[in-house]
């Protein structure tokens, strides 16, 4: 065994802790666990299989060892996870499948997570020459037939690119191009995790290409399809499918190149399981698919229009993502983010004010940051012969500034003040508690922040004069 790598196994604390409990059974370390050792990356899940015992049962007896919280993650496949009281480092216990290690290991998806460690005596066990593969940087299938017992895996494959930036072989491709319809019988959820780890993935760019070459991406986001029909224009230099893809990648540049603060915002406020950039990812990549049905040019100039594309595609992207068994909250952030990208960059029309940007804020709560940066990647993407340099550069001027101000001024100001509660506005009304009154307190909000109402008595003559009919 590779020296450095063995003083890894010895410094990781935690597994060096339960060592007298898994060196009482034939237990190996495998998959992304050691495929990261062997990459130089850190990780904090660490993948056990176990022959000789019950996974359960030995899942419970690290639960119990350790004080963590167990999860049962597949019982048909009998896998369990124990998550430590730091809620950072978790263990995943796998039952071995076949008789042996071995066997095991020609099981699974991709050569480069088949490397085993057997805890015991830390020997490598490498039978699918998957070391050999991490050094190559290739992702190769270890068994056509292991493809098609888990269809998820030909999204997995693309998954890998993302994450390790790995050319991927060939026969993978074909499988893929010629096998799209297994998908149908994999379950939703299991689709929407891949997707996302696609998006998470530093080399997210290069693998969506992958997945549109096999016709995933149509698969997929069926609303992509009419993307691909708009070409280039005087203002976007690429077609709108290519925008939408180098959006994501300039998206994505600005926040790496932003100070810590912006990185550690977008890790820490996370949607689900991923973080927070990942969703910002998604969004980017689906911010113009409003761009087809809004789609006009005008006789006279030829100029290409886009009228209320944001609201379009905004509306437009809950049934793709309702199908892909997104969460309501995933959902509404991703709609909020397309309704709202050409915002921030509309603003640097006006003067640059601190009344300007607190509208903008309170306007757009917790997604305003998100926001900027989405129109950051957009206006970078879009470089066509009537867009000169100098008109980048002032709208990102502008939208820095916009960063700037959140982290300076807005981020310790008080929420706006409630004025009228529902109850309140009902009474006045003399409405009952519906849907309307929902809307009619954020037209009272809205008024807030444009600030057209500042006391209670303005808040209280607002709504006396709303004319209902609007509602």
């Amino acid at each position: 065994m590779d020296k450095n790598i063995k003083e890894k196994l010895h410094n990781d604390v935690l597994l060096k802790s339960l060592l007298p409990i898994l060196n009482k059974y034939d237990t190996y370390l495998v998959g992304g666990y050691v495929r990261d050792l062997f990459l130089n990356k850190q990780t904090n899940d660490r993948d056990i299989v176990v022959f000789d015992k019950p996974a359960i049962e030995l899942a419970k007896e690290i639960q119990k060892a350790t004080d963590g919280h167990f999860v049962e993650l597949d019982a048909i496949n009998r896998i369990y996870r124990v998550v430590a009281p730091d809620k950072i480092n978790y263990i995943d216990i796998a039952q071995g499948v076949g008789k042996n290690i071995e066997e095991d290991l020609k099981r699974r998806d991709f050569t480069v997570n088949a490397i085993a460690i057997d805890i015991k005596t830390l020997e490598t066990i490498d039978i699918t020459n998957g070391i050999n593969d991490l050094k190559n940087k290739k992702i190769n299938i270890i068994d056509e037939k292991n493809l098609f017992d888990d269809a998820l895996r030909m999204v997995r494959a693309i998954r890998f690119i993302a994450a390790l930036g790995f050319d991927i072989d060939k026969k993978i491709i074909d499988f893929v191009k010629n096998n799209k319809n297994l998908l149908e019988n994999i379950a939703k959820e299991r689709i929407n995790y891949e997707i996302m780890k696609i998006f998470e993935g530093d080399f997210a760019k290069e693998a969506i290409f992958v997945l549109d070459e096999v016709g995933l991406v149509d698969v997929l986001f069926p609303e992509i399809v009419a993307v691909k029909t708009i070409p280039p224009n005087t203002h976007h230099h690429l077609p709108l499918f290519l925008h939408c893809v180098e959006t994501m990648e300039q998206t994505k540049k600005r926040i790496d190149l932003y100070d810590e603060k912006i990185k550690k915002y977008f890790e820490q406020k996370n949607l689900g399981s991923h973080p927070r950039y990942a969703y910002l990812k998604l969004s980017a990549f689906l911010h113009d698919i409003g761009k087809p049905q809004t789609w006009t040019i005008e006789e006279e100039t030829g100029r290409h229009r886009f009228i209320k594309h944001d609201e379009v595609g905004s509306n437009l992207v809950v049934s793709c993502l309702k199908n892909l068994k997104f969460s309501n909250k995933q959902i509404k952030y991703v709609q909020n983010l397309i309704k709202y990208h050409i915002y921030p960059s509309a603003l640097a029309r006006e003067e640059a004010s601190e009344k300007t940007f607190n509208r903008y804020f309170r306007k757009t709560g917790e997604y305003a940051l998100d926001i900027i940066f989405l129109a950051m990647g957009d206006r970078l993407s879009a470089r066509g012969e009537a867009v000169s340099d100098e008109m980048v550069n002032n709208n990102l001027n502008h939208l820095n500034k916009m960063v700037d101000f959140y982290f300076e001024n807005f981020i310790n100001q008080k929420p706006l003040e409630k004025l009228l509660d529902g109850n309140e506005i009902m009474e006045i009304l003399n409405i009952e508690k519906s849907p309307r009154l929902g809307k009619i307190i954020k037209h009272l909000q809205e008024a807030q922040i444009n600030s057209d109402v500042i006391t209670k008595k303005d808040a209280i003559n607002f709504i006396k004069n709303i004319d209902l009919r609007k509602f």
